[in-house]
């Protein structure tokens, strides 16, 4: 139960990255790499402003503000610099290696020992249980604080995309969607799509960010390494949602992304319940992608093979 709750909790705070790979990923068409390093940015940001005293909620802005400055720096190469998309992200999740140990000033920071949202969840949990540190679910003894957290993963996953919802719905989130869609035709009708770019790009990293500071704070460390393949992670989230709602519609789209990051988050813990060395976590990771991108055109294929065959 304990492993069930913890794969949960951290894929309800994937989920968030995976709403900002969405964002980069299918309303820009872009698979920004800058994503690798803006997770981190975001833990190291919400932990060094843990230690030196800074409430959690505002840390935790302040990460999602410091993640979208790296992707404004990327949307700017891509755009202003004409730079291609992938290379220009490449570049930035480089130059951010250097500057997340700028930012931590070592490689690993502990944040067991300081006040953080984590904490916050726990306290509440145990206030709305009546003191109560352990419930019974399932016939299981689980921590009220276990279950606090997974209900704040929930609550924050569930309020981004109801946002992204409502901003995908204005008109500058209009004007984003039909920038990927269409770059020319929103050109002619006197949209800078440039500056569109360039702020999805910010958006998608914010997201990234925020993400990076929840995790940072459930596990209880920020970690140079953290962000590695983390835009591969994302994207599985993307696809696997994709094939859950079969639906192009924003809301299922959304929606879908958050359960497809719940659901790889359970198909990764399962592996590793049942033997996976930790070592080839990446590998699983890089199959389970390739699947999902995959399966989908062969059944695709198999159906309409299958259709021709009995016409």
């Amino acid at each position: 139960m304990n492993l069930l709750i913890g794969s949960l909790t951290i894929g309800f705070i994937l989920s968030v990255l995976a709403l900002g790979v969405y964002v980069s990923f299918r309303v820009f068409a872009v698979a920004d790499i800058t994503t690798d390093g803006s997770l981190t940015l975001g833990a190291a940001t919400a932990a060094v402003l843990l230690v030196r005293g800074t409430p959690p909620g505002l840390a935790t802005l302040a990460a999602a503000a410091a993640a979208a400055a790296a992707g404004t720096v990327t949307g700017v190469l891509a755009t202003r610099f004409r730079i291609p998309s992938l290379l220009a992200g490449i570049l930035v999740m480089t130059a951010l290696y250097s500057v997340n140990l700028r930012v931590m000033a070592r490689s690993n920071i502990p944040l067991l020992s300081v006040p953080s949202l984590a904490e916050v969840a726990g306290r509440a949990g145990e206030r709305l249980s009546g003191g109560a540190r352990s419930v019974g679910v399932l016939g299981w003894e689980v921590a009220v604080r276990d279950l606090a957290m997974l209900g704040g993963a929930f609550l924050v996953a569930v309020a981004v995309a109801a946002l992204l919802y409502a901003f995908f719905r204005t008109n500058l989130g209009t004007a984003m969607r039909a920038t990927g869609n269409n770059a020319q035709m929103v050109r002619a009708l006197g949209v800078d799509t440039d500056r569109t770019t360039v702020a999805g790009l910010a958006l998608a990293n914010g997201l990234v960010g925020l993400s990076g500071a929840l995790l940072a704070q459930y596990q209880g460390f920020a970690d140079v390494q953290m962000g590695i393949g983390m835009v591969v992670w994302g994207l599985a989230s993307v696809i696997i949602g994709e094939a859950l709602v079969r639906s192009s519609r924003l809301g299922l789209a959304l929606a879908g992304t958050v359960l497809g990051c719940v659901l790889f988050r359970l198909l990764i813990a399962l592996a590793l319940r049942w033997g996976l060395d930790p070592n080839d976590l990446k590998l699983v990771t890089a199959a389970f992608v390739f699947a999902a991108l995959v399966l989908p055109r062969l059944l695709e294929r198999s159906a309409r093979r299958k259709k021709v065959s009995g016409a």
